[in-house]
């Protein structure tokens, strides 16, 4: 081994590491120098903002390099020899040249990419392995063999570096794959952002990774674009959410929202439960139809109908409303205004409360016409005898009735999307009585929304719209004043020798640079200082530039709706496995999901290696859904441990035999013969039990530190879930308890998640099929 290559490549390191204090401290002086600015003028604010904001961003992306800044060294045949990192920097000098080069930059490329058959232009590539800022190994492989000169640091493995990430104990939080992308996970990752790109790949394969670093490398080729409109990662749950927070921070990127289906309508956070069954009605695109045809029911009052008659609610009882006038006396508003008014506001093609003004207007105008030929009637059969004034003051009048406002609220409701979908579900119609009756849930006032919910939600937001012309009525107004304002400061300069005017902010402005009152208002209007993702989280109707989806099977047809709204231009990566649907209304074909929208425009990549899984953990995965499909093949697995799951049957103690399970496996892990010389282990790493939530009360009672109705937190050495909590998670070890009450899929996941050794623990006779019979040498009996 030449140490003085080590030598070289730690000094590199150190001096890389004083390049990055440098800059963050450069940054960190420039925001509290911003914050200390004592300007109260609106120009003083933008400035100070946008500086605070820009130097903060800067700041996270500085802070993100700290753990494994450089991984990388490539030495080219022309002499060039540049290092990777997760972050690029540059040298304080005239040139700027760099020091080290970003990962997603297109000159990297062959770290990823380069092989002995195709070596990219590369004689060597380095892999440089760190703790904190010290390096702890070089690992090279040599690209052009008939080069000669060996440093001695040469991998005898050339897999050495991604088996011992894969080999690393798990700490609760997804780390980063930058070091290990392989060839066919880059390819995925530089992908073009346009159109959908679906990724599809069983356990343990990288999808999760692969969507995350696409997100990195996306922000990165496309920074102009996609920091203006933002980029969308929907997971599962928040524990899945929570595992893989600290993912794109650690590359540099934190302008990305993260949510769950149950976080996409501003406002409401879905955690209720649903009903066996509600799921999968609420999910049907067919939702979309019933919901309009209850918003087209609370555009007249209807008469009684039988619930499942099918005829349209479309009349108003007879023979008419009496609106009572204090001063006008009884205003009749029969079937014919009604009928009237409500073609006229649906004939506008606008949702419903934007269309309410136009029904209101035409049922204000009936009544002053009404009105009119009442008090203006010529006795003796002449025109009218109101005039043009009299009339505008009548219908002014009618128009300011609290009267007639009650009747039109009657009649054309203005809603909220809570509202209609809470009164709905309260008492569903348009449904066949048993559908009807799986949803229906009492009106409590503060519903528990459900993530099932929340496309309905959405759904009601698209057909009601919002009346703003209230909003836009105060904002015309506001800037009106500003105009005056900056008319007036104009008028002034004209008759003075100054050349500077302070505003009512006490902001001076040059009137030489002031062109007229319309821009000057324009140039001192409040800015919105919050990040993009932080805008996109409040706005409904926020389209992102990009949208990821992971555990994407899972969604229902009404929740792509929602999705689709979210990215117009159907820039997507679907991440996924159709083996592992659990929700009832999922779609599980991608087709099925796609076809309403793009058609067949997308394409479809499959991952195939199994990075994560034991070759021994996975072939009894397998047996559970050969169960069902004998043809079903899983992916393959990259590694073994040698270690066998074992299966143990609890007698009637069945929370005391998982605690004994959990308890002799911490045990057993930590034994020497347990862990390879050659990678070893030295953190504990992470412990999960998966059982269904039935057992979680009884589980928690044994469990150290475990509570059954909290949300998992998956930093702590044991931690107890549901299958679907599991989703996309991994644990050095998993226990799972009682497998026969798990649906297949669910039970696939569950047995998916462990890195090094799997136990079940089940009641006598209960193992599912697949397991029950297991050939010899699959499962030991415990």
């Amino acid at each position: 081994m030449s140490t003085e290559e080590f030598r070289k490549e730690q000094q590199f390191v150190t001096d890389l590491y004083r390049r990055l204090d440098d800059l963050r401290d450069q940054a960190e002086r420039a925001v509290e120098g911003a914050l200390r600015e004592v300007g109260t003028g609106f120009q003083a604010r933008l400035e100070r903002d946008v500086l605070v904001a820009e130097q903060s961003g800067l700041l996270s992306a500085l802070n993100a390099g700290e753990n494994g800044l450089c991984f990388g060294r490539l030495e080219f045949s022309d002499g060039r020899d540049p290092h990777i990192g997760r972050i690029g920097i540059r040298a304080d000098d005239a040139d700027r040249t760099p020091l080290v080069l970003d990962w997603r930059a297109e000159v990297a490329r062959p770290f990823y990419l380069a092989t002995g058959h195709t070596p990219m232009g590369l004689r060597r590539r380095r892999h440089i392995s760190s703790r904190g800022r010290e390096v702890t190994a070089l690992h090279d492989e040599i690209l052009d063999l008939a080069d000669a000169e060996r440093t001695g640091h040469e991998a005898a493995d050339a897999d050495a570096v991604l088996l011992a990430a894969l080999d690393a104990a798990r700490t609760g939080r997804m780390h980063d794959i930058v070091r290990t992308i392989q060839a066919e996970q880059d390819r995925v990752i530089r992908s073009t952002h346009r159109g959908v790109l679906v990724v599809e790949g069983g356990p343990g394969t990288g999808k999760t990774a692969v969507a995350l670093h696409r997100a990195a490398y996306l922000l990165y080729a496309h920074r102009e674009l996609l920091a203006k409109r933002g980029v969308l990662i929907v997971g599962p749950g928040p524990a899945f959410l929570g595992y893989i927070g600290g993912v794109l921070p650690a590359l540099g990127e934190t302008g990305v929202l993260l949510a769950t289906p149950g976080e996409l309508f501003p406002g409401v956070r879905a955690t209720g439960t649903d009903r066996p069954g509600a799921a999968a009605v609420k999910g049907r695109a067919a939702m979309a139809e019933v919901l309009a045809r209850v918003v087209a029911d609370r555009q007249c009052l209807p008469e009684t109908l039988p619930a499942d008659s099918g005829e349209e609610y479309d009349t108003v009882p007879e023979p008419a409303l009496e609106i009572d006038h204090d001063d006008y006396g009884v205003l009749l508003l029969d079937r014919t205004i009604a009928h009237a008014a409500r073609d006229h506001a649906r004939a506008t093609g606008l949702p419903h409360n934007r269309a309410r003004p136009a029904f209101a207007f035409r049922v204000v105008d009936a009544l002053t016409a009404q009105l009119v030929d009442r008090l203006g009637a010529d006795p003796y059969g002449g025109p009218n005898l109101l005039g043009p004034d009299d009339v505008a003051q009548i219908g002014k009048e009618i128009a300011m009735s609290a009267a007639v406002h009650t009747a039109i609220d009657a009649l054309w409701p203005c809603l909220t999307p809570e509202r209609l979908v809470r009164d709905f579900l309260a008492g569903p119609t348009h449904l066949p009585a048993h559908e009807a009756a799986l949803i229906r849930r009492e009106d409590t006032g503060t519903p528990d929304w459900t993530p099932a919910d929340v496309p309905l939600l959405d759904e009601a937001a698209e057909l009601l719209g919002e009346d703003d012309g209230a909003r836009r009525a105060a904002e015309e107004r506001e800037r009106a004043r500003r105009v005056a304002y900056a008319q007036g400061v104009l008028d002034l300069s004209q008759g003075s020798d100054s050349y500077e005017f302070e505003d009512e902010e006490n902001e001076f402005l040059a009137a030489h640079d002031i062109i007229d009152a319309e821009r000057m208002a324009e140039r001192y209007e409040e800015a919105d200082h919050r990040s993009t993702a932080e805008r996109a989280a409040a706005d409904r109707t926020w389209a992102f530039g990009h949208v990821i989806v992971d555990e994407a099977q899972e969604l229902s047809e009404m929740a792509w709706r929602l999705l689709m709204r979210r990215c117009p231009t159907r820039s997507m990566t679907l991440v996924g496995d159709p083996a592992q649907t659990a929700e009832e209304a999922g779609c599980g074909s991608w087709g099925r999901a796609l076809d309403p929208y793009v058609g067949d425009r997308w394409e479809l990549v499959r991952l195939d290696v199994n990075y994560r899984t034991p070759a021994e953990v996975m072939e009894v995965a397998a047996a559970v859904l050969r169960a069902r499909d004998p043809a079903f093949e899983p992916p393959r697995s990259v590694r073994s441990t040698g270690v066998r799951p074992w299966a143990r049957a609890a007698g009637a103690d069945l929370a005391g035999a998982v605690a004994q399970a959990v308890e002799r496996e911490l045990r057993e892990r930590d034994r020497p013969e347990r862990a390879r010389p050659e990678r070893a282990r030295p953190e504990r790493g992470r412990l999960a039990v998966i059982a269904p939530h039935a057992l979680h009360a009884g589980l928690a009672a044994v469990l150290p530190g475990v509570r059954a109705d909290a949300e998992p937190d998956l930093t702590r050495e044991v931690v107890l879930l549901g299958p679907r909590q599991a989703k996309g998670l991994e644990f050095d070890t998993v226990v799972v308890v009682e497998p026969g009450a798990l649906r297949p899929s669910d039970l696939y996941v569950a047995l998916t998640r462990a890195t090094q050794s799997l136990g079940i623990v089940h009641t006598a006779g209960r193992l599912p099929a697949g397991l029950e019979g297991a050939p010899t040498g699959l499962l030991r009996r415990s």
